[in-house]
């Protein structure tokens, strides 16, 4: 009987991690990128594709029994990007047969007035980002519905963890805290915030991935306690031995930045995300799958020593 090969598009910090996790559960993993990656583990296979050609993608995944998307775009360009980059793994794993377990953000509930996010909330996106992520969600959800393939999606808040970058905690948070320099924030530190580590949306992919009881359902992946971004400076300030100051701009300032920045631009439809309570139940993933999610002080642990050993060494 052939040995289950899991395929991975993308290779940032969650796809190169997932494929590293993959492999080293003992399951014959491939890397599908543009280029070859830096930090892929020597029994990972490689293999180049551009993910909007259906046919290349095809091509790559040949053999999947699970296709993983962990694909992104760039920011500014996200809606017009993002679509037909999961459409050419959509159509892959139609094409092969593979499972398809795809990564999602929580673009697509739009504000919630502070309400925690469970999967049964409906998609009620408010903004440009949110819509679209809205409408590749609905092309999954047609799909399977179609009998045309297999799904499991999975959800995650804003990133961190060692060398995360462009995301609401990185190096201008964890890497300035580090250098003694205040940590920007754009937003309201001290409101309740859910936040993913990369570590834990990893191995909740690969869970995904590799128990049937998760196909054809939404799930949230684990994350960390939820507390606010200033408690969780004050658990950096532990690990470093020193006080850390705060940068986060008004609303006003934020939008003045935006005017002149594409990429504030970007990120400031989605501002609602950080002036109201954000928090994510992942209920429904622990009473399945049973407790999961890196404490969040041993998190930020491993985070801080990630970006000071950056820091030492630039």
């Amino acid at each position: 009987m052939a040995e289950d090969l899991h395929v991975v598009f993308g290779a940032g910090q969650i796809g190169r991690g997932l494929v590293n996790h993959l492999a080293r559960l003992g399951l014959a993993a491939r890397a599908v990128s543009r280029r070859r990656p830096i930090g892929l583990d020597s029994v990972v296979q490689w293999r180049a594709a551009e993910a909007t050609d259906p046919d290349a993608a095809t091509e790559a995944s040949a053999g999947a029994t699970v296709i993983y998307q962990c694909l992104n775009a760039p920011y500014t360009r996200w809606p017009q990007v993002f679509p037909p980059m999961q459409r050419g793994v959509l159509s892959a794993a139609e094409r092969t047969g593979a499972l398809l377990v795809t990564l999602e953000n929580l673009y697509g509930y739009g504000p919630t007035g502070g309400r925690p996010m469970t999967e049964d909330l409906p998609l009620a996106a408010t903004t440009v980002k949110g819509s679209i992520r809205t409408e590749m969600t609905q092309e999954l959800l047609a799909a399977a519905d179609q009998g045309r393939l297999r799904i499991a999606i999975g959800r995650a808040s804003d990133f961190f963890g060692p060398g995360v970058t462009e995301s609401t905690l990185d190096e201008t948070f964890f890497g300035n805290a580090i250098a003694g320099r205040p940590a920007k924030f754009l937003g309201n530190p001290d409101l309740l915030h859910s936040y993913s580590y990369v570590p834990d949306v990893v191995a909740g992919l690969a869970t995904l991935g590799t128990d049937r009881r998760a196909i054809g359902q939404v799930w949230h992946l684990p994350i960390p306690e939820t507390v606010t971004t200033r408690a969780i400076l004050a658990l950096v300030a532990r690990e470093i031995g020193r006080p850390v100051g705060i940068r986060s701009p008004s609303r006003l300032a934020r939008w003045a930045l935006a005017l002149a920045n594409p990429m504030r631009r970007a990120l400031a439809e989605m501002a609602y995300e950080v002036d109201q309570p954000f928090v994510v139940d992942t209920g429904k993933y622990r009473s399945t799958f049973g407790a999961a999610g890196t404490p969040l002080a041993e998190a930020i642990a491993v985070t801080v020593a990630g970006y000071r050993s950056l820091v030492l060494s630039s």
